[in-house]
């Protein structure tokens, strides 16, 4: 079988890792989070809700053609208040950090809305950090009211558990051939040039509406993975999304376990797991 499914009603203790490797649990995360054996996981991509706080009911229009623009708001992405926010971002790293083994890295990505917020939790919990790296985006959403700069980044924060770890894995020869591919540089730029997902990587549901607002590029994931882990390492996300994780920890032989809630997007996983291996 390609991949498998649990749900998490089906989920009891799990005593060895092996039993949940390659899978998508099917539930909430820190339910399942919970469950996982303490020092089990190799790396974990971290991409929670920004929490963009947009007006209810508004309407953004692209003022020179009257068109809508696809606001990136859902369900869950909406909080009461940035107290609910940080005790929900506050616990679930709590478990990530605990399922993490002593050498392990993890990478938090987001946006000016929530990244600095992550960070101090980040280091309140323990985590030492490695790196800010910034993903700029190459064809970003241009800013159709003209009022800010357009926002053509977005935030990587690269962590370990705690300031005494030294063995982590960073896979420096790869570092250097991304930075040769965007600056053409010989060093291990902090800076990676990679455009947000379009075209037919961009997944659509029935009616051509983008399925999930925050959809990550593959060439993002295959670079913090090629860059952090080694063939067989176990790869976990938590908020797993449309599974781009999964899908190019599976082409890069490493293990993976993903996690996630919505059954629209744990469908899409599926049917992208299932085309790759045609």
């Amino acid at each position: 079988m390609i991949v498998r499914i649990i749900a998490s009603k089906d989920l009891r203790e799990i005593r060895d890792i092996e039993e949940i490797l390659d899978t998508v649990i099917y539930g909430d995360c820190l339910e399942i989070l919970r469950k996982i054996p303490s020092e089990s996981i190799d790396m974990v991509f971290f991409d929670p809700p920004y929490f963009l706080q947009l007006p209810k009911n508004k309407k953004l229009v692209r003022w020179y053609v009257k068109t809508i623009v696809e606001s990136s708001e859902e369900e869950w992405d909406i909080f009461d208040s940035w107290d609910e926010y940080d005790t929900f971002i506050s616990r679930v790293l709590r478990e990530i950090r605990r399922i993490m083994k002593p050498n392990a890295t993890i990478w938090a990505i987001g946006t000016y809305h929530n990244i600095f917020r992550i960070g101090k939790i980040m280091q309140d919990l323990g985590f030492w950090i490695l790196n800010n790296v910034i993903w700029f985006k190459t064809n970003p959403m241009p800013n159709w009211l003209n009022v800010r700069f357009t926002n053509s980044t977005e935030t990587l924060i690269w962590a370990v558990k705690d300031q005494s770890v030294k063995k982590y894995k960073f896979n420096i020869e790869e570092a250097r051939r991304f930075s040769r591919e965007d600056f053409g540089s010989k060093i291990a730029h902090s800076v990676w040039r990679i455009p947000i997902v379009s075209g037919k990587e961009r997944l659509r549901d029935e009616k051509g509406k983008r399925l999930h607002p925050t959809q990550k590029p593959e060439k993002l994931l295959e670079r913090i993975i090629r860059v952090s882990t080694d063939e067989g390492d176990v790869i976990l996300d938590p908020m797993a999304g449309v599974g781009t994780t999964g899908i190019v920890a599976k082409k890069l032989n490493r293990r993976f376990i993903l996690i996630e809630k919505e059954e629209k997007y744990v469908k899409a996983i599926i049917e992208r797991f299932y085309k790759i291996e045609k």
